[in-house]
């Protein structure tokens, strides 16, 4: 059999630096937050909704999903494990303002796989809802490359006078919407690399850290130390792009945030998790480059340029191919800066 057409790859868009997480049943600060200038806003339909409002949280999230957004845009949903979950990826995934899925409390790859099920079937609806060409095109679902197509099903009653449709552009593909699993168990950083290459649609991972602090009994920064570190290697280890920082809880505590970012950009991540429009831009000043390392990293890809090849600088610093790829990547985080 002819395997599947598969979508076209698209320029990926630069990593961001800030996610700002609104509640799902606060439209007015949802609308807000898509003005703040965070490169991502979470509407959570999780923690930040008390249960007697999770259909009115999930009913104005798809409202507002309905139509394409000036920012993108991800859903945090309720757990894998409980009753919600189904229904709200079921709902959302095939919204065209939806830019991925954030997964909490996953403890493996079987919870990765159990989501992206739902998803898939939920783009492949919509998409088997217009098999023939005379009903006009199939708008994409979700923003991310196809997986899987399921072939075209023939209507109870069609017959051969109706033409069939051309075969789908790649853009009309049912596709799983990126999502981001986020680990908040020692188990779930246990099996944080298996989680990390459990689906193609696995776009990155990150720490839920208070349910881990919980769990673990941690009471400081210390005790975070190897958690932290493992859910940086299993990214990159998987050829995903650095875990963001979990969020900072004092949304008073600008300093402390600063010192905080700064101690998380040294472990590796990159960006940080919000809960007020306050914090995004100190957030961004800590994972942005300063002017010093701008410098230094240009010297480096001049000099490579140049050269070619393992080198010296004149200031001793040997230069190979790992130095220069890592300069290259503080220039193009410069880059972000206006």
């Amino acid at each position: 059999m002819r395997p599947a057409p598969q979508a076209p790859r698209q320029t990926p868009a630069p990593t961001p630096l800030t996610w700002l997480y609104v509640p799902g049943d606060r439209p007015d600060v949802v609308a807000k937050a898509l003005g703040c200038g965070a490169d991502v806003v979470v509407v959570d339909l999780e923690d930040a909704v008390a249960p007697d409002r999770k259909d009115h949280a999930l009913r104005a999230t798809a409202e507002l999903l309905g139509d394409p957004l000036p920012v993108p845009v991800h859903v945090r949903v309720n757990a894998l494990d409980g009753p919600l979950a189904e229904h709200e990826i079921r709902t959302l995934a095939a919204l065209p303002g939806l830019a991925g899925l954030r997964l909490p409390k996953v403890q493996g790859p079987a919870d990765v796989h159990r989501a992206a099920g739902w998803a898939t079937t939920a783009a492949e609806t919509v998409h088997e809802h217009v098999p023939y060409a005379a009903e006009g095109p199939v708008p994409p679902a979700g923003h991310t490359r196809a997986d899987h197509l399921a072939p075209a099903r023939t209507p109870p009653g069609s017959t051969a006078t109706l033409a069939p449709a051309a075969p789908p552009a790649a853009s009309a593909l049912p596709a799983t919407p990126a999502l981001y699993a986020l680990l908040e168990s020692a188990l779930g950083i246990e099996h944080a690399f298996a989680i990390a290459t459990a689906h193609p649609a696995l776009r990155g991972i990150a720490l839920g850290e208070a349910d881990l602090c919980g769990e673990l009994g941690v009471r400081d920064d210390a005790g975070l130390a190897w958690p932290r570190s493992r859910a940086v290697v299993a990214a990159r280890a998987a050829g995903l792009a650095p875990p963001p920082q979990s969020v900072h809880p004092d949304v008073h505590d600008l300093d402390g945030l600063a010192r905080s970012c700064s101690r998380g950009r040294a472990l590796g991540f990159l960006g940080r998790a919000a809960i007020h429009p306050r914090q995004l831009p100190v957030i961004e000043a800590a994972y942005l480059p300063s002017a010093e390392e701008v410098a230094a990293a240009q010297e480096i890809v001049r000099a490579a340029t140049a050269e070619g090849g393992a080198l010296a600088l004149p200031d001793g610093r040997f230069v190979d191919a790992a130095v220069v790829a890592g300069a290259r990547r503080v220039l193009d985080l410069a880059g972000r800066r206006n």
